[in-house]
């Protein structure tokens, strides 16, 4: 038995005791209402005896876990209208501060500002497995406020809270391979959310050969359930294309003769943890554990998708003012619309002409409202310090990937002497580092100009609904 069975085995016998201590029994999930919920959670609040805590919290939980969506909704909600601060004690704090800036004033000040419910969340986390529970918990509430947006004050309490209960330093890493056990290696199968994996032989093509492998995180409390994996191909050079790095007929090398490790997946595996960064610590992590096992490796590079640009450019050719798009440009691309072309070479050599320098001017130039790049997977990349290396045109046929994207798949280098000083550039100027050759694809009248995103870029990825992403 492991010390997470034996830990959660622990946790469980102290509720069952906690139950029998509590001056009432469970009632049908269907016969309590809001009131009753909202009765239980003042308790919770008010409990002070831990196995009657971890009772309560469990009771709370499960009678969550079996309501419909309403009353799913209806308990945000009430998270929201009952258990924000305490305004009396938030207002004679307040009073106290300015009379009397005291570091002990400051510190009440600061209790007593935190929402109610922060506290009732960290509770309810001590249930038996709370924190898968939370975790769809919150996957629930990123849907419901779309359509009640004062439900972002609790979703801010939640994304507080789960930024320290998924901290790096509790994470840990496990390398995936076809001796991982079935159950994992089903879920590497559903969370994948780049490039499909259609079937076990599938599966068994990324994990098994010499110059393959795969890193998830995973968490104690959810030990066979992994938050992020990233799968990597160990190549002789910088892949161009999906096709050279997932090709069925390809023929494996030897791992020791990689000197180039290319992350070609990277899928976020629970929606509830959207916006809780790992990737970062997921790539960095990997780098050093690949580093000490092939000291030859001397490149590290992703192939990444493309998500945005087919919807920029369509917004593009509506503008009857684009400053990045000529009529000629237009006319050019509207002669491709409703034609094959990616199958007739010459077409595809048109479109080539038209579409690169276009994704150039995106990938450089477009920006959100903040000024960040308006392409997802750039912001998580540059962020992390690496420089846009390649665009590559064409790279991935697939009807999903023609659909965002056009067909690009986009190279960010890692290299390693550059990650902080490019972290920088991009995190306090915005700075897209891009190699020369990227930058080159610009066309002189596009050169250096700012594209700045309707208001309904904006929402648009304010309000992304609660479905699997690429994460790169």
């Amino acid at each position: 038995m492991t010390s997470t069975s034996i830990f959660s085995d622990m946790l469980q016998t102290i509720t069952d005791r906690g139950r029998k201590l509590l001056a009432f029994a469970p009632r049908s999930p269907t016969a309590v209402g809001a009131s009753d919920i909202e009765h239980l959670c003042e308790l919770l609040l008010s409990s002070r005896g831990e196995a009657s805590g971890m009772a309560l919290a469990a009771q709370i939980l499960d009678h969550w876990s079996r309501l419909n969506e309403p009353g799913q909704r209806n308990f945000m909600l009430l998270l929201f209208n009952k258990f924000g601060p305490d305004e009396a004690r938030l207002d004679a704090a307040i009073e106290s501060y300015r009379a009397d800036r005291t570091p002990s004033a400051m510190l009440e000040l600061h209790q007593a500002a935190e929402p109610r419910r922060q506290e009732l969340i960290r509770r309810l986390n001590l249930a038996p497995n709370g924190i898968s529970t939370m975790v769809n918990m919150r996957e629930r509430l990123l849907s419901y406020k779309i359509d009640s947006p004062e439900l972002e004050a609790v979703d801010a309490d939640f994304s507080h809270l789960f930024a320290s209960w998924f901290n790096r330093g509790f994470l840990l890493l496990r390398p995936i391979d076809w001796s991982t056990p079935a159950h994992i290696l089903e879920k590497i199968i559903r969370y994948e959310a780049v490039h499909e994996i259609s079937d076990w032989d599938e599966l068994r093509r990324r994990l098994a050969p010499a110059d393959r492998r795969c890193f998830a995180f995973f968490h104690p409390q959810l030990a066979d359930d992994p938050l992020i994996f990233v799968e990597v191909a160990l190549t002789k050079a910088i892949p161009e294309a999906i096709f050279d790095v997932l090709d069925e007929s390809r023929a494996p090398i030897a791992a020791q003769e990689a000197r180039t490790a290319v992350f070609y997946s990277i899928s976020n595996c629970q929606m509830g943890l959207r916006g809780i960064s790992f990737g970062n610590f997921l790539i960095k992590q990997v780098v050093e554990d690949l580093r000490r096992e092939f000291p030859k490796l001397e490149t590290f590079v992703t192939l990444s998708p493309v998500s945005g640009f087919a919807n920029w450019l369509s917004k593009e050719r509506k503008n009857e003012h684009s400053e990045l798009l000529t009529a000629e440009d237009k006319s050019a691309l509207q002669a491709l619309d409703g034609i094959d072309w990616v199958k007739d070479p010459k077409l595809s050599i048109t479109a080539k002409e038209i579409l690169l320098p276009l994704a150039a001017c995106y990938f450089l130039n477009a920006k959100t409202h903040q000024g960040r790049p308006l392409e997802p997977v750039s912001r998580f990349h540059l962020g992390n310090g690496a420089r846009l290396e390649r665009i590559n045109f064409l790279a991935d046929r697939s009807d999903r990937a023609m659909r965002q994207g056009h067909g690009f798949m986009v190279n960010y280098l890692y290299k390693l002497d550059d990650i902080e000083a490019n972290h920088e550039a991009f995190a306090q100027r915005n700075e897209v580092v891009a190699a020369p050759p990227v930058r080159k694809l610009l066309r002189q009248d596009r050169n250096a100009k700012k594209v700045a995103p309707s208001a309904s870029n904006k929402n648009r990825e304010t309000n992304k609904a609660a479905s699997k992403e690429p994460t790169a």
